[in-house]
């Protein structure tokens, strides 16, 4: 039994799936995998199956959604299925390579070693850290993170990372159903409502490579949410009560 599992969240990732798997569990520390597929037409779900049923049965998972429900409900889903399964170690993870499987035991590391409660995969604390992007997107997610330190003052220089790893108690304390966004802003919400409680954050570098396969899931709408949300967040900040932290 491993103290960690992995959550990917897919939507027509059947390029990619099969490959990311393999890559995890060939890391020298063992990691659990729950894939959250939604509704994937291209058949991500059906390898998924194939994989658990021939080779990986005790330590491949997967939750089988009806459609497109957002990235932040998919990772809902997995945190309170990781909660009830008692892994002490929870990550968010890409399908698709832009978040390589060899920096995983880096942010175990970090929480696990080093006593953090969450651990960040940041592209940008240590300059530009981001491969195979256009400069468009590049300078639009980093002047984003900018942008969210500026209205919150919150201090982690990629606040809109999605690779990551929390100890179980930071999830169980977070109040879950009350995370309101679902792209962007979701993991900004998570990074920011962990900071308002007290949870320690590291930012651990990676370098985010553009996805090989496959398409792209980014959209307009997405960044809109990420913009606005950060102003509600910063009310928040001043108006909501936080649970506390237990020890």
């Amino acid at each position: 039994m491993t103290d960690s599992v992995i959550i990917i969240p897919t939507y027509n990732e059947k390029e990619n799936i099969e490959k990311i798997i393999r890559a995890i569990y060939g890391l020298e520390k063992s990691f659990h995998i729950l894939v959250i597929d939604d509704g994937s037409p291209d058949g991500t779900a059906q390898i998924v199956h194939r994989l658990k049923e021939t080779e990986f049965p005790d330590s491949l998972f997967i939750i089988e959604r009806s459609g497109k429900l957002g990235l932040g409900t998919a990772y809902i889903a997995g945190f309170k299925w990781a909660i009830e399964h008692k892994y002490d170690y929870v990550f968010e993870m890409d399908a698709d390579f832009s978040h390589d499987p060899n920096d995983v035991p880096r942010l175990y590391a970090a929480c696990h070693d080093e006593g953090y409660d969450v651990a960040v995969g940041s592209r940008y604390i240590t300059g530009v850290n981001v491969v195979n992007w256009p400069i468009g997107r590049v300078l639009m997610s980093y002047f984003a993170s900018m942008y969210v330190r500026m209205v919150t003052g919150f201090k982690i220089h990629d606040t809109t990372a999605g690779f990551k790893c929390y100890r179980r108690r930071v999830l169980e304390t977070i109040e879950l159903d009350k995370i309101r966004f679902k792209g962007y802003a979701f993991q900004i919400e998570m990074k920011f409502t962990a900071y308002k409680i007290g949870f320690k954050i590291k930012e651990v570098p990676v370098i985010f490579v553009n996805r090989r396969e496959g398409v792209s899931k980014m959209s307009g709408g997405i960044f809109g949410e990420a913009f606005f949300g950060v102003l509600r967040l910063r009310l928040d900040g001043w108006f909501r009560k936080y649970p506390k932290k237990g020890e």
